[in-house]
């Protein structure tokens, strides 16, 4: 018994290594042999069948004449064809697309059509090559009698020919039809054509300065839109510190046992950029009030920085006995400053502008362009006022952007 399983099982090869997978499966066999060292002919495997012919007579074909209908001039050609399609016209005549060139009689030429610029030689002379050259113009202009008739452009044999086509559509339509009449601008397609000319006559140099001014533009619309982000940031830092203070105010003046009512009045919406948002550990279980001191992952590695550089300038230790009225003051106090540096960078932001367009300025006003500065007043904080010259106030709108400025707020050293 043992020997007969053994006889009766198949024999399996092994994959030499180095050797895809696909590579292997061509050298299987039906028979599962081993690979063959020299190559074989075998009509199993991968191998296609050879084509099987019968001994049906094959289809007979004949060099024979023949016309195509598109053509007018009756030319007559020879090819290969098969003897069952002689006679029948040739198959691809069918793709032959003509336009439809209108035709106008003599009285609505006379009714309707007549135009003192042209002539009816001239316009029969128009529609005739029309039909020839299915409307190709510039065929049409290079095919032109300009002997005979008046030398005319492209768009003056356009022009008369849509219009002409236009008229015709309008008198032969039924009444109460849509009608799509074609039109064609000739003026349009002459200051088109100059256009394209002047773009393809420039000269290396005004290339380069159209490129110039593009960059140039934007970088403007760039620095536009950082501004308005800017300008959008202040007015939140702004809008914070206000109802932060009037949040504080309202504390202080409640009395305390007014203090459980205040759950029930809607407290005032603070924006997310007002200081620092600590997290509420309200989750059971045991917590540690250091944990309410600590510094959420939103506040910037450089803003942690500035804040205990101020903290160490007003003498607040770093790390206080976390008890809950000075867990409570501590993080008011973190949350303050926050705002305050940010407001203090949104401030030096503004200079630096500020700066900006007054270098500027004086740029064009050396320049001539322009009127110089006149210092109006001092403000209560030291700074100078600037003002225009009267009689040119409407000079300073039209500065748009500043293309370059002596300074960067980076380079301006601030004490927070």
């Amino acid at each position: 018994q043992k020997k007969s399983k053994k006889s009766s099982e198949t024999l399996t090869f092994k994959r030499p290594e180095g050797m895809h997978r696909e590579v292997y499966a061509l050298l299987y066999s039906d028979k599962k042999d081993a690979p063959p060292l020299l190559p074989s002919d075998t009509t199993q495997g991968y191998r296609t069948v050879k084509a099987k012919l019968g001994s049906k007579k094959v289809r007979p074909w004949k060099w024979m004449p023949f016309t195509n209908p598109a053509r007018k001039d009756g030319a007559m050609f020879y090819h290969w064809r098969r003897a069952a399609e002689e006679g029948k016209d040739y198959p691809f005549a069918r793709f032959n697309k003509t336009v439809q060139v209108p035709v106008y009689s003599e009285q609505e030429y006379q009714m309707y059509l007549h135009d003192d610029a042209w002539t009816k030689a001239e316009t029969d002379h128009l529609f005739d090559l029309a039909r020839r050259f299915d409307l190709r113009f510039v065929v049409i202009h290079d095919r032109y009698d300009h002997q005979q008739f008046k030398k005319r452009s492209v768009e003056d044999l356009k022009e008369r020919y849509y219009h002409i086509c236009a008229k015709l559509a309008n008198i032969r339509a039924a009444p109460g039809t849509d009608l799509k009449i074609p039109v064609f601008d000739a003026g349009h397609e002459r200051r088109r054509k100059e256009q394209l000319e002047r773009l393809y006559n420039r000269t290396p140099e005004q290339v380069a300065e159209e490129e110039y001014l593009i960059q140039e533009l934007r970088k403007i619309e760039t620095r536009k839109k950082e501004r308005e982000k800017r300008t959008q940031d202040l007015q939140k830092l702004i809008t914070a510190a206000d109802t932060t203070t009037e949040q504080r105010r309202a504390e202080r003046k409640a009395p305390k046992k007014k203090l459980p009512q205040k759950k029930e009045t809607e407290k005032p919406a603070v924006p997310e950029t007002a200081g620092i948002k600590f997290p509420d550990f309200k989750s059971a279980g045991v917590t540690l009030r250091s944990q309410r001191m600590k510094l959420p992952s939103s506040v910037g590695q450089k803003k942690i920085k500035a804040l205990e550089q101020m903290l160490m300038e007003l003498g607040v230790d770093l790390n206080p006995m976390p008890t809950e009225e000075i867990v409570q003051m501590f993080n008011e106090l973190r949350s303050d400053l926050v705002l305050l540096y940010e407001l203090k960078q949104a401030f030096a932001n503004c200079e630096y502008e500020l700066q900006m367009l007054r270098h500027r300025y004086e740029a064009l006003a050396k320049a001539g362009s322009i009127g110089p500065l006149s210092v109006e007043g001092t403000h209560p904080d030291g700074q100078a006022g600037l003002g225009i010259e009267e009689g040119k106030g409407d000079a300073k709108d039209q500065i748009i952007d500043v293309v370059g400025a002596p300074l960067t707020p980076n380079s301006v050293r601030r004490k927070v």
